[in-house]
């Protein structure tokens, strides 16, 4: 079964210079090594929908999400359709700037063809959970990146 799994990072500046870039849906490929796009259908809120392509290097898959969460400046959050991860970035205030947290939680556990597919397909949750770790690693240091240097 699928652990809760969690990253975060330190940035100098603030939540609300932070909550445009992870805010921005379409920019998520930017920094997300697994995302290849994400096109919400409708302005972006809680209750949008989200057509996504993920890959796991020469592996593509499509997938569909309903934003959950969209608190401005402090909480952002998308539940994966087809396997009920939910992804969310949270914002908090540091006295240098903003502690951007990513966490992927899946407290329903996920579905037999989400199970199947990363057993057989992706190398086993041990491989895969690693993988995705680093990938938060790779986004939350792309999202610091692109706000620190603007």
């Amino acid at each position: 079964m699928p652990k809760n799994l969690e990253a975060s990072i330190d940035i100098a500046a603030t939540p609300e210079q932070v909550w445009r870039v992870v805010s921005d849906v379409k920019r998520i490929p930017e920094f997300s090594p697994q995302t290849v796009r994400m096109i919400p259908l409708g302005k972006v809120k809680s209750g949008t929908f989200t057509i996504n392509l993920n890959r796991d290097g020469k592996l593509f898959w499509p997938t569909t999400s309903r934003i959950v969460r969209f608190e401005p400046n402090s909480a952002f959050a998308f539940k994966v359709l087809e396997n009920r991860a939910v992804w969310s970035f949270t914002l908090e205030p540091t006295a240098t700037g903003t502690r951007l947290i990513q966490r992927r939680d899946s407290p329903n556990g996920t579905t037999l063809f989400s199970r199947k597919s990363i057993e057989l397909g992706m190398g086993g949750y041990e491989r895969f959970d690693g993988v995705l770790v680093q990938g938060m690693n790779a986004t939350l240091q792309g999202i610091k990146t692109a706000v620190e240097v603007g």
